[in-house]
C-alpha cells in the first residue's frame, strides 16, 4: 500500500431501511423470517456482512421503521455499535420521502469515517462486503460491486436495474434499463454479463457532501413534484462524470437475493437452506 494514503482503521456498515413497500402489504420486510434458524431478513444480512470487520452499524430509518428497528436492535448487535439516522419528510407537501439519495444525506451528522452502504431488504452474500472493507481500508476512492446481469434476473417477470459502463475497472456511468426479463433477454439490448448495480457502495464522507449539494438543487427544480425520488446510483453517476469522484468497479459471482413481494420470503429461506446445507 501507498504509505502516503491514509490507513483507514473504523468503517462503519450502513442499511437503507427507511421505507416500508405497499407490495409488501403494509409489513417491514427486513423482519421476514427467512433464516435457516428463523432469522430475520436482515439479521441474515448483518451476520454475512460483520464477518469483514465492521466497528459500526448505522440503520437510516424512516417514522415507520424507527420504532421497530430501535426495539428490535437497541444499542448494538453481536457486540458492535448501533446507530441511527432519521429519514424524515413533510407529508403536507409530499406523498413520500426524497430517495435514497435524500437517505444517505441523513448521514452527515452520524458517519465520520468511511462505509459500505447496501439495501436493508438484500442478501449480497459475504464476500462483497469484504471486497469493499479491504478496499477502504487501503484507497481514498469510492468503490461499488458489479454483479452479473443474468445472476441477479428473476426466474420470472421483469424489472428494472441499473447497467454499469466500465473502463480499466472503473465506473464511468450508470444507465436504468428498465423491464428486463430473463425471457426476452435476447431481444433486449443488455448482454447476460453486463454488470449491473445492486446498491452497494463503499464510499466516503466527503461524498455524501458532495451527493447533498446535489440534492438541494434537485429538491429546488422539482419542489412541487409529490412524487418524484432524487436516487443514489444517479446522483453518483453524475459525480463521476463531472469528475468529482473516481469509483473502482469489483466485479463478483457472488449470490444476490431479495425480497419485493411476499411471495419471494419463501424462494429466499429455500435458498438460504440450500446453501446453508452445501456448508455443513
Amino acid at each position: 500500500m501507498d504509505k502516503t494514503k491514509k490507513e483507514f482503521r473504523d468503517v462503519a456498515l450502513v442499511y437503507l431501511a427507511a421505507g416500508i413497500s405497499s407490495r409488501f402489504g403494509g409489513k417491514i420486510k427486513q423482519f421476514a423470517r427467512v433464516g435457516p434458524n428463523e432469522e430475520t431478513l436482515i439479521e441474515v444480512s448483518l451476520k454475512q456482512a460483520l464477518k469483514a470487520g465492521f466497528t459500526k452499524i448505522v440503520f437510516i430509518v424512516g417514522n415507520l421503521t424507527e420504532k421497530p428497528f430501535k426495539e428490535f436492535f437497541k444499542e448494538k448487535f453481536q457486540d458492535i455499535p448501533v446507530y441511527y439516522a432519521l429519514q424524515t419528510y413533510d407529508i403536507n407537501q409530499r406523498d413520500r420521502p426524497w430517495g435514497t439519495a435524500d437517505a444517505i444525506c441523513t448521514l452527515i451528522n452520524v458517519i465520520d469515517c468511511p462505509f459500505v452502504i447496501c439495501n436493508g431488504d438484500d442478501l449480497y452474500g459475504e464476500e462483497p462486503f469484504k471486497i469493499l472493507i479491504n478496499h477502504l481500508k487501503n484507497n481514498e476512492e469510492e468503490a461499488t460491486i458489479g454483479f452479473k446481469l443474468i445472476d441477479v434476473l428473476p426466474e420470472s417477470g421483469a424489472v428494472n436495474r441499473a447497467i454499469f459502463s466500465v473502463e480499466d475497472n472503473y465506473v464511468k456511468g450508470l444507465t436504468e434499463k428498465f423491464n428486463i426479463a430473463k425471457s426476452t433477454l435476447e431481444e433486449s439490448q443488455t448482454s447476460p454479463n453486463d454488470l449491473c448495480s445492486m446498491n452497494i457502495f463503499a464510499l466516503h464522507p466527503e461524498t455524501v457532501f458532495k451527493i447533498r449539494e446535489k440534492l438541494n438543487k434537485f429538491k429546488l427544480k422539482h419542489q412541487f413534484d409529490r412524487k418524484i425520488e432524487c436516487l443514489l446510483p444517479e446522483q453518483i453517476s453524475e459525480l463521476i462524470k463531472e469528475n468529482k469522484i473516481k469509483m473502482r468497479i469489483y466485479p463478483t459471482n457472488a449470490f444476490w437475493l431479495g425480497v419485493t413481494k411476499p411471495e419471494d420470503e419463501e424462494i429466499v429461506r429455500e435458498k438460504l437452506r440450500a446453501l446453508e446445507s452445501k456448508t455443513l
